[in-house]
């Protein structure tokens, strides 16, 4: 069994800065690629940034330049700093690990979500 971990949401005004953080526990054996995702009110969910386990980067046109995805995975965590946010910015943040477990197995795991809130 794995857990994600989220932590770091939180109200900013717009202009603002937060830090989400996400720790994976449990039985790992290794993490390919760790994301961020966010769903808002009566829309899909979409991804924010992704990291691969090597450093590569990917991010939404809607972030770029705004956001950046950082992983150490000697703690199996992966952080997400948001700075410039503005409100369209406000979403429920899910983390995500596409992760091999014990026997070899690779499942896809998701946190419990940490909510986002730019105010104007």
């Amino acid at each position: 069994q794995v857990q994600l971990v989220e932590s770091g949401g939180g109200l900013v005004q717009a202009g603002g800065s937060l830090r989400l953080s996400c720790a994976a526990s449990g039985s790992i054996f290794s993490i390919n690629a760790m994301g961020w995702y966010r769903q808002a009110p009566g829309k899909q969910r979409e991804l924010v940034a992704a990291i691969t386990s090597g450093g590569s980067t990917n991010y939404a046109d809607s972030v770029k330049g705004r956001f950046t995805i950082s992983r150490d995975n000697a703690k199996n965590t992966v952080y997400l700093q948001m700075n410039s946010l503005k409100p369209e910015d406000t979403a429920v943040y899910y983390c995500n690990a596409d992760t091999i477990v014990a026997g070899g197995y690779e499942y896809d795991y998701w946190g419990q979500g940490t909510q986002v809130t730019v105010s104007s």
